[in-house]
């Protein structure tokens, strides 16, 4: 077997990608030196690595055990790349977090905005998932980082307590909720809804929380941002479920209004985990270090989850 790094790391973005035609594009290779490339390798082995179908691929029992051996010589090759970095005129790395959308878009931007200016010659990889995703993702090796509900079981892995924020509904004054201080999710499932792409980790999320209650959600129009949600609540199309500190932050010049979401997991404890920090490479424990040096919650709240 002469297996090189970009093989080994391209038949790692294929499997996670669970498509040849996306992992080529994680990889940065044309889909045809791509699949020539996992070809050969299937060939060098004499085994098949991918089950190869119309939805995707998925990998075989030696394409699992290609993968676990995979991530561990490409990690131990990034910390190699960050120590001898150090003398070559510059300390590099790359840093693979994995996020809820909370988090992703509530907290992470400013954080890690102070973090690559500080280490200019780092790369951070974000990616958006569910939590529960997360917590086998990080099990497994495939990100360093993880952010996730607080509520989710996170089994071996390392966590600390990271940020408190809480979903609440925005509406229009005009709007049958718009004048309530509190709501059930139930209730809002009997409205239309402005809600994120349906990609999105909270979007798939609410669908699952309605689906639990035998309904659906009444989604009128599906954008990428919380941000846009607030414009279009504002002109009544719809109402929506964000974060309060977004919520909070529109309302500050949009004619919308804060109603608080009386359902438990409506509060969101935020945790980062790891396989173990101390056991991190040296740049995904420095971002570790610097998302965990403000104390837990701070700012999250400016009141109580009792109130708006």
């Amino acid at each position: 077997m002469q297996f090189d790094l970009t093989d080994l790391a391209l038949f790692r973005d294929v499997v996670e990608a669970g498509s040849i035609t996306w992992g080529a594009e994680r990889a940065h290779l044309a889909l045809a030196a791509a699949s020539t490339r996992i070809r050969n390798m299937e060939v060098s082995l004499g085994a098949t690595l991918l089950d190869r179908g119309r939805h995707g691929v998925t990998p075989t029992a030696a394409g699992r055990a290609l993968l676990a051996h995979a991530r561990t010589i490409l990690n131990q090759a990034d910390r190699l790349r960050e120590d001898l970095g150090i003398y070559a005129g510059g300390a590099a790395g790359h840093v693979r977090i994995l996020s809820n959308t909370n988090a992703l878009t509530e907290f992470l931007p400013e954080l890690l905005g102070g973090f690559l200016t500080a280490h200019p010659l780092v790369t951070v990889d974000v990616e958006e998932r569910l939590s529960d995703e997360i917590v086998a993702a990080i099990a497994d090796g495939t990100g360093d980082i993880g952010i996730v509900a607080g509520t989710v079981e996170t089994h071996d892995l390392e966590t600390f307590p990271f940020r408190q924020d809480r979903f609440v509904l925005v509406a229009a004054p005009t709007h049958p909720l718009g004048g309530r201080e509190t709501v059930t999710f139930a209730e809002v499932l009997d409205h239309d809804l402005v809600g994120l792409d349906r990609a999105a980790a909270l979007q798939r999320f609410l669908s699952d929380r309605a689906a639990r209650a035998g309904r659906r959600l009444r989604l009128r129009v599906q954008l990428r941002s919380f941000d846009a949600i607030c414009r279009l609540v504002e002109g009544n199309v719809g109402i929506g479920i964000v974060p309060e500190t977004t919520a909070r932050r529109a309302a500050r010049t949009m004619n919308i209004h804060c109603v608080a979401l009386t359902d438990s997991w409506a509060v969101r404890d935020l945790k980062v985990c790891t396989r173990g920090r101390a056991h991190l490479p040296r740049f995904a424990k420095l971002l570790a270090d610097h998302l965990l040096a403000e104390p837990p919650y701070a700012g999250a709240m400016e009141q109580p989850p009792d109130g708006l």
